[in-house]
């Protein structure tokens, strides 16, 4: 599951994130990114993953926890 958070206290409100992202990040009236916690949909991700290396102040942050079932990752990233 990925999932996209902001780092209020170093984010500058550039709005990159937005810009990239209008799908999952709105802008408050000040300019900072909104997101809601949700998961990213699959087809977003790259997206995602784009706008968090393009956040001039890193604050756009991309997690990605591990799937639970094991779907989806090779035999050793699975320890078997």
């Amino acid at each position: 599951m990925t999932s996209i958070t902001v780092n209020p206290v170093a984010c500058a409100a550039y709005g990159y994130c937005a810009e990239l992202l209008p799908e999952l990040v709105t802008l408050d009236e000040w300019g900072y990114p909104v997101v809601d916690g949700a998961p990213v949909p699959p087809t977003l991700v790259a997206l995602a993953r784009r706008a968090a290396r393009e956040c001039p102040r890193r604050a756009f942050l991309v997690d990605e926890a591990p799937d639970p079932t094991g779907r989806g990752r090779s035999r050793a990233q699975a320890g078997r």
